[in-house]
């Protein structure tokens, strides 16, 4: 299941690159908080599609149902995000995207403390393992900090408001460590991830829409009634849903590796926004030798990072601590110690999905599909300048990378 889960993260980090792509196609004008409630939006409708398109909202109801305890985890988690993706928003404007990203990406190492803290991560491992893996999160981020320098040009000067720019950064790596204590928690506990992101996006969009009633002019905000804001509901939607795909793997691979080696692989999503910006928006064209090195520097050493953690594969004796700590979740909530095993290594617990769809299921797909021909149909393309052959690339390179995991998973799991 390491292979799997490891596949999982890196396809992560590949959708959640590309969900920022979308979002330079906005016009400028848009609240901060519009645009998050707008992709929260697109967020809701995929969380509830692709679980009942892959399992149907029986097993999804039933799962939930057989672990109540763990409905207020996901909305909770929900919640972190979203208040964590708000904080990004004023340290992009106080400091600027190059820099506010390496440092809300200090996550991993967030991540990895909660791991060994409360889930026995890498306990009982040996030291060789423990050094691939915090070196390897070490690494990445290391990557993540020389690519977001690549991306400061001369002529930029830093923001009289930089501190509390730093501070909101900060702030939303802790907050965005800390969301995956309950995703760690509902996996050792044996749900499926599709069930609690289904769960998670209550507490998202409940969030976003608060912040917009308290900050953005609440139900006289221009989001609600400009007539500019239909032409790019599309991609705003766009974003979600591929941001959703992302989650997604990285649920699976939080669940199959760990938070201490699931989100350093996910977090290569800065690489790949970065592909987006340079090679289909041109981003860094006008950019100097030095700033050409670093990106190629900065890439090397996230590549070093991931090869390192891809190898730590967990001992016996680590395992055992990880099955220390599934056990006190079970004795805790009285779950079946043995189910929740064979839940941890990819087996259906409910049975295989059924094979005849409730009528219901069909309405939700069919909504959402409706949503987004709907959205389309009023979708306007600002002008901007496009490489379409790179475009065309990285689309392919996505469907690919989607399609051979999602049939891994298939595979080995049944998505479970």
């Amino acid at each position: 299941m390491h292979g799997l889960g490891v596949a999982c993260g890196l396809a992560a980090g590949v959708w959640l690159g590309a969900a920022e792509a979308p979002t330079k196609l906005v016009n400028a004008g848009f609240s901060p908080f519009a645009v998050s409630l707008c992709m929260v939006a697109g967020v809701f409708t995929a969380r509830w599609t692709f679980p009942t398109l892959l399992k149907g909202t029986k097993y999804v109801f039933k799962d939930l149902a057989e672990k109540k305890h763990l409905i207020v985890w996901a909305i909770l988690a929900g919640a972190i995000w979203a208040v964590a993706n708000t904080l990004t928003v004023f340290a992009i404007r106080d400091v600027g995207l190059a820099v506010a990203f390496p440092l809300w990406n200090m996550n991993t190492l967030i991540g990895l403390l909660w791991g060994w803290l409360l889930f026995n991560e890498l306990k009982g491992a040996d030291a060789k393992n423990v050094s691939k893996v915090v070196l390897g999160a070490v690494a990445i981020l290391a990557g993540a900090v020389v690519l977001g320098f690549s991306t400061i040009h001369g002529d930029q000067s830093p923001s009289h408001r930089a501190i509390s720019g730093v501070i909101a950064a900060v702030g939303a790596s802790l907050l965005w460590g800390t969301m995956y204590v309950p995703y760690r928690k509902a996996y050792i506990s044996g749900m499926n991830p599709l069930s609690f992101v289904t769960v998670f996006t209550i507490g998202e969009l409940a969030t976003v829409f608060l912040l917009v009633m308290a900050f953005d002019g609440g139900l006289h905000a221009p989001i609600f009634h400009s007539a500019q804001a239909r032409p790019m509901l599309f991609w705003l939607f766009l974003g979600g849903f591929a941001w959703v795909i992302g989650d997604i793997f990285q649920q699976f691979a939080t669940k199959y590796v760990g938070i201490g080696r699931g989100i350093p692989l996910s977090n290569t999503n800065q690489l790949w926004g970065l592909a987006w910006g340079v090679l289909v928006f041109g981003e860094l064209q006008n950019a100097d030798r030095t700033h050409k090195i670093l990106v190629v520097c900065g890439s090397l050493v996230m590549v070093l990072g991931v090869l390192a953690i891809s190898a730590a594969v967990a001992s016996d004796r680590e395992r055992i601590s990880v099955n220390e700590a599934i056990r006190r979740e079970c004795e805790r909530y009285n779950l079946s110690y043995e189910r929740v095993l064979e839940a941890n290594e990819g087996q259906p617990q409910l049975g295989e999905p059924e094979r005849k769809r409730s009528w219901w299921d069909y309405g939700i797909i069919t909504v959402a599909l409706g949503v987004f021909v709907w959205l389309g149909k009023n979708a306007a393309v600002p002008a901007f300048s496009i490489n379409y052959l790179w475009l065309t690339v990285l689309v392919v390179l996505l469907v690919t990378i989607a399609a051979g995991c999602a049939w891994g998973l298939w595979k080995k799991t049944r998505f479970s």
